[in-house]
């Protein structure tokens, strides 16, 4: 049982990256953005000087873990040095993979090998973090019997879709009849302009013209006012074609559109990863707004549950969304997590900072 930290690079070759994804197919929870497909192309766009590294777990000369890390000097706003679990603007989730039974063994070991190689942090701090399930279950039982510190410096609960229901029972129990019989006035608006179709895409037809589509869609909109569409930045527009194709090669891509006549007025792409699914981008022609070509979308994408291998979907949203939440009734905690790590010193040190973060902004449990 051994854990390295590598040169993300090291992971360009072919035998590493399928060592990576078989473990993609047999991780203890799904996370797409730490899969090849995605996290490489980010990596490639966003960090090309090569300061993340990528911690490897391995159990009999097997993959069995791994995640992206770097230290930095900086916590949030604070001059703070802390070893991070790395994520970015366009990732939604910082869990590791791991695989599926290994989950204690991985954290002990991570832990183990923070302890070794702290630096100059101070912590370790793990953002985006799934509150429920085997993940954060196992890490709650290494820190409890190894009588480390740690603590949830930040919650959130977003939109989740979990239903046995067929997908007009959930939306009618979801939206009140006025607010369905507004719905059935907009799309009848909208056929008065045109032809209305919706069309859900699977592989990499036509992937090229529907990546330019999407960046120009949203990019018209008031992200693209604010700098934050991914056509605002050249390295998330190479990240996000890079990353559509290559999760196509892989069926992890489902792509959602909303056509008048030729032209998309509404577009998702989803990233499906069994048991779950998750929305990752989606936009919409502001021009028709009034017409809610957003909300219309969300109601067809109700039917992601209709495939066999997927039992819910995560919408990526932040908490408190105010079109999602009021269509996904249940929801899924997400929060940052602080953790001690080092000697006796650095570890009252850290215990002195998690109590002046937590007297500022307690995290809510």
């Amino acid at each position: 049982m051994t854990v390295h930290a590598s040169a993300w690079q090291a992971f360009e070759a072919p035998e590493a990256r399928l060592a990576w994804d078989a473990l993609a197919r047999c991780a203890s929870e799904p996370n797409p953005f730490h899969e090849s497909w995605y996290l490489l192309p980010a990596l490639r766009a966003l960090d090309p000087a090569g300061s993340v590294k990528l911690l490897r777990f391995e159990l009999g000369g097997d993959l069995a873990a791994i995640m992206p890390v770097r230290h930095e000097d900086r916590y949030y706003r604070w001059p703070i040095p802390q070893l991070t679990a790395w994520i970015h603007g366009n990732c939604f989730l910082g869990a590791p993979l791991v695989a599926r039974g290994l989950e204690q063994q991985f954290w002990r070991a991570f832990l183990d090998w923070a302890d070794a190689n702290a630096g100059r942090a101070l912590f370790l701090h793990l953002p985006h973090m799934p509150l429920n399930g085997p993940i954060h279950a196992a890490l709650q039982a290494v820190l409890a019997e190894s009588g480390r510190q740690g603590a949830l410096v930040h919650r959130e609960d977003r939109a989740m879709l979990v239903s046995d229901q067929p997908p007009e029972t959930y939306f009618e129990a979801s939206l009140s009849g006025k607010k369905r019989k507004e719905l059935r006035r907009q799309f009848a608006r909208l056929s008065e302009l045109g032809t209305l179709r919706f069309e859900r895409q699977r592989g990499d037809a036509d992937l090229a013209r529907w990546i330019e589509e999407f960046l120009a869609l949203e990019h018209s909109g008031w992200k693209g006012a604010q700098g934050s569409a991914l056509a605002s930045h050249q390295d998330t527009i190479q990240m996000f074609r890079e990353a559509m194709f290559g999760g196509a090669a892989q069926d992890r891509i489902e792509r959602l559109t909303l056509w008048l006549d030729s032209k998309p007025i509404a577009m998702l792409a989803s990233f499906i990863t069994p048991p779950g699914a998750f929305s990752y981008k989606t936009a919409f022609d502001e021009r028709f707004a009034r017409c809610s070509p957003g909300v219309l979308l969300q109601r067809e994408n109700l039917e992601v549950l209709s495939d066999p291998h997927v039992a819910w979907c995560d919408s990526c949203a932040a908490a408190d969304h105010p079109m999602i939440d009021h269509i996904w009734r249940e929801r899924r905690a997400v929060g940052r997590l602080s953790i001690a790590i080092g000697g006796k010193l650095r570890r009252a040190l850290f215990a002195r900072l998690v109590r002046a973060e937590l007297g500022r902004n307690p995290a809510g449990i």
